[in-house]
């Protein structure tokens, strides 16, 4: 979904993707879903000589685990019943 002005390192590169800021925008979105997980699909490496498609790939996943942490978290404060 990123467009590969910003990732290039794909398999199939289709223009008209996200910037990598509004990728990390849409993935902040989410926080407060009851999200269980996420998924980064492709980077090829050998297309992306910069390094771009991974560290972009790297910062979502960060980004994805931030939220799945911060659900785990507000879940155990309701098992244990507390507020937060």
């Amino acid at each position: 979904s990123i467009d590969p002005a910003y990732a290039p390192g794909t398999g199939t590169p289709e223009i008209g993707g996200f910037t990598s800021h509004e990728a990390q925008l849409l993935v902040r979105g989410l926080h407060g879903l009851d999200l269980i997980g996420g998924d980064l699909v492709e980077i090829s490496p050998l297309s992306d000589m910069t390094g771009n498609t991974a560290l972009i790939g790297a910062t979502l996943l960060f980004e994805i685990l931030c939220l799945l942490t911060d659900n785990k978290y507000k879940k155990s404060l309701k098992q244990d019943g507390k507020n937060g």
